[in-house]
């Protein structure tokens, strides 16, 4: 009981950042890291802990909570018929190569570089939310090589910055003339592909930074993962609930607003 009371406000931050990312998960079918790593990342900071560690232990306690909401999301979207493990079985090999690769990197680099690399892939991912719908730039996938490179590189940019399949795999699938909803299904089983792998090498190949906060181990706070994940489950319906209410395109259009924000000051961050 002492303990909670000594990290009550801490406690509530994560509880909250769990009941946020999983509304905007159901309402606006956004990944959750894309709203966890920013949040964890300011958040840790405000506890004393170094911006360079705050940024590695925000991605590495992302990816671990990706893990239980991907194999969640991915029985949803397959009851439904919207995941294309034909796809899965030809990229998931060159997927993994990149997440042991980002994986690699997020343990060696200099974490401004993880900042900065969130920080344009924030933005440009708010960028094309504000833009909306558009034709695709390419008639269809490319051949085997082309889609070999681009599961790596989508293997090892989200490893790098803490998100899931979604952020990167639907954009990239949809600008090469896929179908919208099986882009979106197959990118939840891609996001448990991307996160298993890493979280487990985050968690026992990182060594803990000396100023991380209470309970991390590796580079994952595991406090942060249980406060976050049931209330991710939890509400991710409920928002999906709460989308078919309201007008969710505009819903879409003031988060990507506050995303450019976030993914702006990270980026202020690195150079300021």
């Amino acid at each position: 009981m002492q303990f909670i009371l000594d990290n009550l406000t801490v406690i509530l931050s994560l509880i909250g950042t769990g009941v946020f990312a999983g509304l905007l998960a159901g309402m606006l079918g956004v990944g959750g890291g894309i709203v966890i790593v920013p949040v964890l990342f300011f958040l840790f900071q405000t506890l004393g802990v170094s911006p360079e560690s705050a940024m590695v232990i925000a991605t590495a306690t992302s990816l671990a909570t990706i893990v239980p909401t991907s194999v969640s999301s991915i029985r949803a979207h397959h009851s439904k018929g919207n995941v294309d493990f034909a796809l899965l079985k030809a990229w998931a090999p060159f997927i993994l190569v990149g997440v042991l690769a980002g994986s690699y990197l997020v343990t060696v680099l200099n974490a401004t570089y993880l900042t900065l690399l969130f920080g344009v892939i924030a933005t440009l991912s708010a960028i094309n939310m504000l833009l909306g719908k558009k034709d695709a730039i390419f008639s269809s996938l490319p051949g085997r090589i082309g889609q070999w490179i681009m599961a790596a590189c989508i293997g090892l940019f989200s490893s790098m910055v803490g998100i899931g399949g979604g952020t990167l795999t639907v954009p990239t699938l949809t600008f090469c003339n896929y179908p919208a909803h099986r882009a979106v299904g197959t990118a939840a089983a891609v996001g448990l592909i991307i996160s298993l792998p890493a979280a487990i090498t985050l968690l026992f190949a990182g060594t803990t930074p000396i100023d991380a906060p209470f309970a991390t181990y590796g580079y994952v706070n595991l406090l942060g993962f249980i406060c976050i994940v049931p209330l991710t489950v939890f509400f991710a319906p409920i928002g999906a609930t709460i989308a078919s209410k309201l007008d969710a395109a505009m819903l879409k259009k003031v988060f990507a607003v506050v995303l450019i924000i976030t993914g702006l000051r990270m980026l202020a961050q690195v150079f300021l």
